[in-house]
C-alpha cells in the first residue's frame, strides 16, 4: 500500500497522519504486549508435567530470549530478505524472454537451459544420488519446523510471535526453504533424474517424519541442530567439489551458496550451546552425551522411494564412498564440538558425578570413533569379493557401486 492516502480534497497525506494508520499502530503495540502476556501464560502450560529436568532447561533457554541474546546474538544471523539470494537468481530465467527481452539485453551471468543441461550431462549417476538425497531431505523442511516448536522455551506459541525466539524460527525457516526449492528445480532442469520417483520419496519422507531422542528438550535441539547443520554444511560442501570436478559450474555453485547458508545456521546454533554450556554446564555435558550416545541420526532417516527399504542405508553408502559425507566426518564433527564448546575445560566444581562420567565419555569419543571406522573399512576389504551396487530409481533404476574394493 502506498505510504500516501487521499484527503477528499485530492491532497495527499502521509500513512503515519492517517487516524486508521494511528489506531493500527497503537493496535499492534498492544499486540506486543499481549503476545508476551500470552507467551507467559503459554510457557507455564507448557512446562506443568514435564520432568523437572526439561523444566529446567527451558527456563535457562527462555532467559536468553528474555534477557535480550536472542535478538543481539541470533537474529543478526539472519539475511534481510532484501540481501538474500533467491533461487531464481541461480537458474535459467523464462521470464526474461518472456518480456521480450533480446540476448543482449539480458543479464550477462543467465545461463540458459541447454547450457545446464550440457554442463549436467557430466555428473556421474553416484554424485546425483547424493544430491537427490540431500534435497529429499533439506524438501522435509516442514518436519523440521514441527519439531522446532515442540521445544519448550523457545516455541512460536501463536504462529506469529513477535518473541525473539519465535522470530528466529520462522526466519531460519525462510531461509532452509530456498534450499529445497533451488535444488529441486536444478534436477528438474537438468533432465538427468526420474522427478516422479524423488517427488514420491520427498512425499514418503514427510509422510514418515523423523526421530529425536528428546524432542522437546531445549539442550538436545541446540546440540542436534549444531551437528545438522554442520553436516549438511559438509555434505553440500562436498557436493560442490564433486560438481567442479566433473564440470558442472552452475551445480557447483548452488551447492556452494546452500552451503554458506546451512554455515551460518551452524554457527547460531553452536552459539546458543555455547552460551547454555556457560549457564548450565552440568546439565549440557549431560545432554551432549546422551546425544552422542544415541548417535546423531540423519533428519533424512526414514526416507524410502516406496520401492527400496534401505534407500537411507543405500544413499549413506554412496556419500561414504564417494566422500561427500563420512565417518570421518562425523568423528571430525564430534571433535570440533567438543573443543568449540570446552568441554575438556569445564572444572571438577562444575560438575555432578554423572557430569564428569559424561565428561569422560564424551572427550574420548572422537578416538573410539576413529578406531571404530577403521575396523569396519577393514573388515569391509576383506569381506569384499566384488564391488556391491544397488539400483536407483531416482536415476532411472541404473545400478550405482555402494562399496567397492578399495
Amino acid at each position: 500500500m502506498s505510504m500516501l492516502k487521499c484527503f477528499p480534497q485530492g491532497l495527499a497525506m502521509p500513512a503515519q497522519a492517517h487516524p486508521t494508520w494511528c489506531r493500527s499502530r497503537a493496535a499492534a503495540r498492544a499486540g506486543r504486549w499481549a503476545c508476551k502476556v500470552t507467551a507467559t501464560a503459554n510457557f507455564e502450560d507448557t512446562v506443568t508435567g514435564m520432568p523437572a529436568q526439561e523444566q529446567a532447561e527451558a527456563e535457562v533457554v527462555r532467559s536468553l530470549g528474555l534477557s535480550g541474546w536472542v535478538e543481539e546474538q541470533l537474529l543478526p544471523l539472519l539475511t534481510p530478505v532484501d540481501d538474500a539470494w533467491q533461487p531464481s537468481d541461480l537458474l535459467p530465467c523464462f521470464s526474461l524472454s518472456a518480456a521480450g527481452l533480446s540476448a543482449e539485453q539480458q543479464p550477462s551471468m543467465m545461463m540458459t537451459t541447454e547450457e545446464l543441461q550440457a554442463q549436467a550431462s557430466g555428473v556421474p549417476d553416484d554424485v546425483l544420488v547424493c544430491l537427490v538425497g540431500n534435497m529429499v531431505t533439506e524438501e522435509a523442511l516442514p518436519t523440521y519446523m514441527c519439531m522446532g516448536n515442540r521445544v519448550a522455551g523457545y516455541r512460536d506459541d501463536t504462529g506469529c510471535s513477535d518473541l525473539p525466539w519465535a522470530r528466529w524460527i520462522r526466519g531460519w525457516t525462510a531461509e532452509e526453504n530456498r534450499h529445497g526449492d533451488l535444488l529441486n528445480r536444478y534436477l528438474y532442469l537438468s533432465g538427468r533424474v526420474d522427478m516422479r520417483q524423488v517427488e514420491r520419496t520427498v512425499h514418503h519422507l514427510l509422510r514418515n517424519g523423523m526421530q529425536m531422542l528428546r524432542p522437546s528438550s531445549p539442550y538436545h535441539n541446540a546440540i542436534y541442530g549444531s551437528f545438522q547443520e554442520r553436516a549438511t554444511f559438509i555434505s553440500h560442501a562436498h557436493t560442490a567439489k564433486q560438481a567442479a570436478r566433473h564440470g558442472d559450474r552452475c551445480l557447483a555453485k548452488i551447492c556452494g551458496v546452500v552451503a554458506a547458508d546451512e554455515k551460518r545456521h551452524e554457527t547460531a546454533y553452536t552459539k546458543v550451546a555455547a552460551k547454555v554450556f556457560e549457564l548450565d554446564p552440568d546439565g549440557m555435558v549431560q545432554a551432549l552425551a546422551a546425544v552422542l550416545r544415541d548417535k546423531i541420526t540423519m533428519p533424512g532417516q526414514l526416507m524410502t522411494d516406496g520401492r527400496d527399504a534401505d534407500l537411507f542405508e543405500h544413499f549413506s553408502a554412496v556419500a561414504q564412498r564417494t566422500g561427500v559425507y563420512t565417518a570421518r566426518d562425523y568423528g571430525d564433527m564430534v571433535e570440533h564440538f567438543v573443543r568449540r564448546w570446552k568441554v575438556a575445560d569445564l572444572g571438577g566444581g562444575q560438575l555432578s558425578g554423572e557430569g564428569r562420567r559424561a565428561q569422560e565419555y564424551v572427550c574420548g569419543l572422537p578416538r573410539k570413533i576413529r578406531r571404530v571406522e577403521e575396523l569396519a573399512h577393514d573388515r569391509v576389504i576383506k569381506a569384499a569379493k566384488e564391488p556391491e551396487f544397488a539400483r536407483f530409481s531416482w536415476v532411472f533404476d541404473r545400478p550405482v557401486c555402494i562399496r567397492s574394493l578399495i
